[in-house]
């Protein structure tokens, strides 16, 4: 009987997943936990989908939004290059909180590129984010699911009524709660924590080496 509950729902989060990417594909938005806090969701390729979340989230110009991936090889759709360093510590921490800068290709929408000319990329650990990803098998942009200068909720069941109505989907759970996903960059100086996250430093510098 155990067997039998877990099979099913195993299926109905298969189910719920199918619907999201599908959702994500016209253009929706979708809320669902990550490993780490709720996230709001989209297609990362569709600027008009991402205009729409950074007006949502009254997100400032130059304030890009970081990307889910459903695998490392998806890397090559959004980075132009993946440099060794980085390289490392994706195959240690992925999947997981880590998120990693990386040089964009041209002609991405300009809300998930960095004034810098950089992409935010990761791939999730465990959650029901890592199945739509998945499920949808392209880069997503995840941005926590709160107003600006608003707490991020780690439960959907707290996120702000304006988020819950603007959602095309929102997929019930909760997150972990706790850090942020570590963000680490390279440039010839060496390893830099652009920020401090779930992933201690000092173990992403140790691993790196």
């Amino acid at each position: 009987m155990a067997g039998s509950a877990a099979e099913s729902a195993d299926r109905r989060r298969g189910a719920l997943a199918a619907r999201a990417a599908d959702l994500l594909r016209r253009g929706g938005l979708v809320l669902a936990p990550t490993e780490t806090l709720v996230g709001l969701l989209g297609d990362a390729l569709r600027d008009e989908t991402v205009r729409r979340a950074a007006a949502l989230k009254d997100r400032p110009a130059g304030e890009p939004f970081p990307l889910l991936l459903p695998s490392s090889r998806a890397v090559a759709r959004v980075a132009a290059a993946f440099p060794a360093p980085l390289l490392r510590l994706a195959r240690r921490f992925w999947p997981g909180p880590l998120t990693l800068l990386l040089p964009a290709l041209p002609g991405l929408p300009a809300g998930i590129v960095g004034p810098d000319g950089t992409v935010a990329v990761r791939v999730p650990g465990p959650s029901p984010a890592a199945r739509i990803v998945r499920r949808f098998a392209g880069p997503l942009f995840a941005t926590s699911a709160n107003p600006r200068g608003r707490p991020p909720p780690a439960d959907v069941a707290d996120v702000a009524p304006s988020f819950r109505e603007a959602a095309d989907l929102v997929v019930p759970g909760r997150s972990p709660g706790g850090p942020p996903s570590t963000i680490v960059a390279w440039s010839a100086e060496g390893y830099r924590v652009v920020r401090p996250g779930a992933i201690p430093a000092a173990e992403l510098l140790a691993a790196g080496t």
